[in-house]
């Protein structure tokens, strides 16, 4: 017998919802790298959606140094090519940044003291001069010229070459792994104690922890530094120290954790819990032999997040960690590179990805217990 299965409105709801989350990940994600590996010059002037086709831009040049001049009859020839090896087409010319396109390409400009420059479409340019050129520094040529897509790995070179990364990359890794392993481990004493073993005031830590949930960080940092900073002095320990990062964090990510673990630890059989306690079994070979290892979907979930969250973290490393060359994580560095304006976007664009690869490699170990921990952690 052939049966003949039909999809309901909500399947097709479902995938087509799933289809569009898909959609507004991947377009900005693909414009992230289109953009990380465009000419610097074009990407100021154009989105990214644009990187395949040709583009108007407005640049400057300088003309060779008059060391490179040569005569020609009465008068002294600096010549040379704008694109200095690249492909373009030159529209418009000028020498000056306030009519930068006064010229059209191929015309012989005329310019103070008898000089001349022309300008041609290929880029070649010819400076002319009745007098011999001095100084040490040629003249510059503002130009508006049609570019060709360029595409480059400069932008990533420019990042990794520079100075202290290396040193930031270990730093961030230091902060990182402990401040994922430690909450997680006391999470998992706490959420085990909240669900299986029976003392006054339990309900009240359940609730307290859900409230910790919804109180905002940056309320908490400048009294937290206060009292690190009195328990240090009290106890002799400077306070930009690793120890500090690695407590704020386990702070922080401590509510998060106990709540998902120990919705997910009181979903556990109960059968397998009294049988353990019958068989003269601690709560301690309780959590250790039967309870950690069943969790570890739920274990697996949060530290994906808790790795995330710390790894692409800026404000409590500067607040607790300062902005020193010995202890700067990643993501300072990067903001270095950036300077004050954060104007480079190619460095920006590029720093993106560099920056990604330690989270997608846990991503993509742990993902497999992902879904399956969070829906049991989060729906009770």
């Amino acid at each position: 017998m052939i049966t003949s299965s039909k999809r309901t409105p909500l399947t097709y709801l479902v995938h087509a919802t799933v289809l569009f989350l898909v959609i507004i990940w991947t377009i900005p994600t693909a414009g992230l790298f289109i953009s990380s590996i465009r000419d610097k010059n074009q990407l100021s002037t154009s989105g990214w959606w644009t990187a395949l086709s040709t583009s108007e831009q407005r640049l400057i040049a300088r003309a060779h140094e008059p060391k490179a001049q040569v005569q020609e009859g009465d008068r002294f020839v600096i010549r040379g090519n704008l694109f200095e090896g690249s492909a373009g087409q030159i529209i418009q010319f000028g020498a000056s940044s306030l009519r930068p396109d006064e010229f059209d390409v191929g015309t012989v400009a005329e310019l103070k003291k008898g000089e001349t420059l022309q300008v041609l479409e290929n880029g070649d340019y010819a400076f002319s001069s009745p007098t011999q050129w001095k100084g040490s520094r040629g003249d510059r040529i503002f130009y508006t010229a049609e570019v060709p897509p360029r595409f480059t790995l400069e932008n990533y070179r420019e990042v990794l070459n520079a100075e202290g990364l290396g040193k930031s990359f270990i730093n961030s890794l230091t902060v990182t792994i402990p401040a994922t392993i430690i909450p997680i481990l006391v999470a998992a004493f706490a959420a085990y104690a909240l669900a299986w073993m029976r003392f006054p005031g339990r309900a009240l830590l359940v609730a307290a922890v859900v409230g910790l949930l919804v109180v905002p960080l940056q309320m908490s940092l400048i009294p937290l530094l206060k009292s690190y900073n009195m328990v240090g002095e009290f106890f002799g320990v400077g306070s930009k120290t690793y120890v500090g990062i690695w407590l704020a964090h386990t702070g922080f990510g401590l509510p998060l954790a106990i709540y998902l673990l120990r919705n997910y630890i009181v979903g556990l059989p109960r059968e397998i819990i009294e049988s353990a306690r019958v068989d003269g079994a601690s709560d301690f070979d309780i959590f250790r032999k039967i309870v950690l290892p069943l969790s570890f979907p739920a274990l697996a979930s949060f530290a994906i997040f808790q790795f995330l969250w710390v790894w692409n973290d800026l404000l409590i490393a500067m607040v607790f960690l300062g902005n020193d060359a010995e202890h700067m994580v990643l993501t300072g560095q990067l903001r270095e590179l950036l300077g004050s304006r954060g104007g480079n976007w190619e460095i920006l664009t590029a720093s993106a990805f560099i920056t990604i690869i330690i989270p997608l490699c846990v991503f993509f170990s742990l993902q497999r217990y992902l879904v399956r921990g969070l829906l049991a952690g989060s729906v009770k």
